[in-house]
């Protein structure tokens, strides 16, 4: 049975019990599909611990690749979080939007598992090269229109965010919302220099776009808290450091 297409009105339910973590004299509340989510991407090899670079020029105790949820059983499951984080949030929408090239694949697979779930709605993504034959153009799928949620993996800049909702706008449509998979809760930069917030924050407070992260820097501090036992008493300072140096509240 094909479910209807019909505008997205999710229903806000209690997916999991909080779980309260403290680190030193913070307390930190993740809940049960937050740390669901970091363990599989530990496990997946999707966020991984040791020295890297981010675009800040940040050296960072993490890193969190979606291009290594590689096969179509991870993929899957990762759609799972992501329906799963949008149905708790409560979140409106019309339609998903993949931006080049990471969002193409992940706004097709939460489209799926939405339509699954009985909530069919439209999907389109963008060429980063405009198409001289055929139909042409950059768009690809369904006509934008609507509120338009834009699914990405995260948001490091807020670049890729402000070019889709250039392209969403051009179109007509209304840029409402976007889904990622982690918040890194940490200071962006401008012209080279920290910022005191983060890029979620700017999106969600200067260009007045709600966003979904299915977990954050936070509940990964939770995660290792609790499994510090299990080898990653190392990952849990470094990655604390790390936040107490460049995060930001909420």
């Amino acid at each position: 049975v094909v479910a209807d297409r019909m505008p997205l009105r999710l229903r806000l339910v209690n997916l999991n019990k909080d779980v309260p973590m403290v680190v030193g004299a913070e307390l930190i509340e993740s809940d049960g599909l937050a740390l669901e989510f970091v363990q599989f991407a530990v496990e997946t090899g999707a966020l991984r611990f040791g020295d890297f670079k981010t675009k800040a020029g940040r050296m960072s105790p993490y890193f969190f690749n979606a291009g290594l949820f590689d096969d179509g059983a991870k993929l899957g499951r990762l759609a799972q979080f992501y329906a799963k984080a949008l149905i708790s949030s409560g979140m409106e929408f019309d339609m998903i939007f993949g931006p080049a090239y990471k969002g193409i694949p992940l706004g097709a697979a939460v489209a799926i598992e939405l339509a699954r779930l009985g909530r069919n709605v439209p999907f389109a993504y963008n060429r980063k090269e405009a198409k001289d034959h055929g139909e042409g153009g950059t768009l690809v799928g369904a006509p934008l229109k609507g509120r338009v949620l834009i699914v990405d993996d995260v948001m490091s800049a807020g670049t890729a965010a402000r070019e889709s909702i250039a392209l969403i706008q051009a179109a007509g449509a209304t840029p409402h919302a976007v889904a990622i998979a982690l918040d890194r809760q940490e200071m962006a930069t401008e012209n080279g220099q920290d910022v005191p917030h983060s890029a979620v924050q700017y999106v969600r407070n200067q260009l007045g776009l709600q966003v979904c992260a299915i977990a954050r820097l936070a509940d990964l501090l939770a995660y290792l808290q609790r499994h510090r036992s299990d080898g990653l008493s190392q990952h849990y300072d470094r990655v604390l450091a790390y936040r107490q140096r460049y995060g930001v509240d909420g």
